[in-house]
């Protein structure tokens, strides 16, 4: 019985990181613009992430304790849209086949308040490591003002996604070394590893050590050398999860492109469409109908909404904690009140 659960379970495990890797392949190409590499290959850590992971609520995206996502490689944009599509966000599949295009909901790189569940803009390399550092320092400050040892209302996790030209940027060193300097251990970085850049190899411009960089930094840095295998995945952010005095920064090992027969670890799939043919062999080498655009399996659909109701439940059990924190702690109330409605307490002397 187990081994036909677990044999059930690598099968819509498998469907779903294929799925995501299609829909991205197939925005990308029917716009004609856009980067499918990192999404097929950070698809599984993806899915792991989201699905396992991740502390949300895809009917609503800004309840205060939601785990924070940052995908600092904003290219990678259609990685997230398929994730929020399939999770249940407000975002439809025909906003999938809009990427890109003027006034849609799915532009070319994320924007914060016109997608839900984008957490900030990003685009510029090294913007949202920066960002995210920010999001953790936050909570830690946060939990520090409104938590006691019987009522802990701030308690989430900050996740980022990154790349190679993240990690080339000046602002992503100075924000690490900040975030090891605090002690931000509520800060998670997984690294896109695939030593692919824009014009080729990372060989080319970028030969550092970065995990040397990083122990430097006071971030614990971890090693998942298989970028498919989800299992290794899963233990290393529950490890991340476990560290208390550092932040966190898994350096997985992907292959840009993957299930591309032509294209897989190369640079030519970093910015543009794979081509329809190519996109046609990679739909064959991944099992799915080669010629039916968008395709999502009914069992995906269904598999990813459950977290619509996982995410409703975290939320109650956390509103009947937040309501016994403002009956034991009315002060503390109305500093919360006041600090999410960005107004200022009326005994405020501005003089």
């Amino acid at each position: 019985m187990d081994e036909g659960l677990s044999a059930g379970q690598k099968k819509i495990d498998e469907l779903c990181i294929n799925t995501i890797r299609t829909l991205s392949i197939d925005a990308v190409q029917k716009a004609n613009s856009g980067h499918p590499g990192a999404p097929m290959g950070l698809a599984p850590a993806a899915y792991v992430l989201w699905t396992e992971i991740l502390k949300h609520n895809p009917q609503n995206p800004d309840w205060p304790d939601r785990d924070r996502f940052v995908l600092s490689a904003g290219h990678a944009s259609m990685l997230l849209y398929s994730l929020l599509y399939l999770t249940g966000y407000d975002l439809s599949l025909e906003d999938l086949k809009d990427f890109r295009q003027w006034e849609s909901k799915t532009p070319g790189h994320p924007e914060f308040g016109h997608t839900p569940g984008v957490e900030t803009t990003t685009g510029p390399l090294g913007q949202g490591f920066a960002n995210a550092v920010g999001m953790a320092l936050a909570e830690k400050y946060l939990a520090s003002f409104f938590n006691r040892t019987d009522a802990k209302i701030i308690d989430h996790y900050t996740y980022m996604f990154c790349g190679d030209g993240d990690m080339m940027e000046g602002i992503s060193s100075e924000a690490a070394s900040l975030a090891g300097h605090l002690g931000l251990s509520k800060l998670i970085c997984i690294y896109d590893d695939n030593q692919i850049s824009i014009e080729g190899s990372t060989d080319i411009a970028f030969t550092e050590d970065v995990a040397l960089r990083f122990e430097a930094y006071n971030w614990q840095v971890l090693r998942v050398d298989d970028g498919n295998d989800i299992n290794s995945i899963k233990n290393a952010l529950e490890e991340s999860k476990a560290e208390t005095q550092r932040p966190s920064m898994i350096m997985l090992s992907t292959q840009i492109a993957f299930g591309s027969p032509n294209k897989q670890g190369s640079a030519d799939a970093h910015g543009a469409p794979l081509g329809e043919e190519e996109v046609r062999l990679t739909k064959e080498r991944l099992e799915f109908p080669a010629d039916d655009t968008f395709h999502v399996p009914q069992e995906v659909f269904d598999f990813c909404q459950k977290c619509v109701e996982k995410g409703k439940t975290v939320q109650l059990r956390w509103e009947k904690k937040f309501e016994a924190h403002k009956t034991a702690y009315p002060d503390l109330a109305e500093h919360w009140n006041h600090a999410i409605n960005g107004t200022l307490p009326p005994q405020l002397n501005l003089d």
